[in-house]
C-alpha cells in the first residue's frame, strides 16, 4: 500500500511539474509590448523583496530601490530604456550592471505573473502591476 501511494505521490508530483511547465506561456514582442508598457512591474528579489520597474511608453523604464534596504549598493533611482528585440525585452541602464545592454524571454506563468530568462543564463519572476 505504501509503494502504490508513494508511485501515486511521485506520479502527481511530476504531472503537476509538467503542467506548470506547459502552462507558462512565452510571450511575442508585440505580447510584451502590450503587458509593460505603462505599467509597473515588480521583480521578484533574492532577499525576499519586490524591485519596481515602471515600462513608459516613451521607451524609458524608472527604477526606484530607495525604499529597499540593500539599496546602498545602487544609485537609488535610475531611468534606463527599453525596447522589444524579436520576442525579447532589452534594456540597457546608464550606471547599474556598468551600462551593459541584456535582452530577456519573458513567459506568462499567470494573470499577472512572469517569468524572464536573461541573455546571461539568469533568471527570476515578476509581477504586473498593482
Amino acid at each position: 500500500m505504501k509503494t502504490t501511494a508513494r508511485t501515486i505521490s511521485v506520479g502527481t508530483l511530476a504531472l503537476f511539474a509538467l503542467s506548470e511547465t506547459a502552462a507558462a506561456q512565452e510571450l511575442s514582442g508585440s505580447e510584451i509590448k502590450r503587458r509593460i508598457t505603462g505599467e509597473r512591474v515588480y521583480l521578484s528579489t533574492p532577499f525576499g523583496g519586490e524591485l519596481p520597474l515602471t515600462y513608459k511608453a516613451s521607451g524609458q523604464v524608472i527604477a526606484d530601490v530607495s525604499g529597499i534596504s540593500a539599496a546602498g549598493m545602487f544609485a537609488p533611482r535610475e531611468a534606463g530604456r527599453w525596447w522589444v528585440e524579436g520576442n525579447r525585452l532589452c534594456q540597457k541602464w546608464p550606471t547599474w550592471r556598468k551600462g551593459r545592454q541584456y535582452c530577456f524571454t519573458i513567459k506568462r506563468t499567470g494573470e499577472n505573473r512572469i517569468s524572464w530568462f536573461r541573455n546571461d543564463g539568469k533568471t527570476g519572476t515578476a509581477r504586473i502591476g498593482g
